[in-house]
């Protein structure tokens, strides 16, 4: 099953229709997602504006990505750590 995406409006606009008294069956069943979804969006971005949740959005982008490069550089170190203890017979402390 493909995922679907979102936008920003979209589930700020959900979240507000739902404290404007519509029920999350009716909202869910026109976006065509489960209410689980709903609630995750809910306890997320709720209380949020869709300005606000875009720069969520991007700021989780960005840290995924600082994340990725994070562990590739470590990978980097213990390789590194690696070739120095075979080539020079020098255990690592670290």
């Amino acid at each position: 099953m493909k995922k679907k995406r979102y936008t920003e409006e979209q589930i700020v606009g959900a979240i507000k229709r739902h404290e404007s008294g519509v029920k999350v069956k009716d909202i869910c069943r026109e976006l065509g997602m489960s209410e689980g979804t709903f609630y995750n969006w809910r306890s997320k971005y709720g209380g949020m504006e869709v300005s606000e949740a875009k720069l969520l959005r991007e700021l989780e982008s960005e840290n995924g990505k600082l994340k990725t490069l994070l562990a590739e550089k470590l990978l980097e170190n213990e390789a590194m750590r690696d070739v120095l203890a075979r080539n020079f017979g020098v255990r690592s402390s670290i």
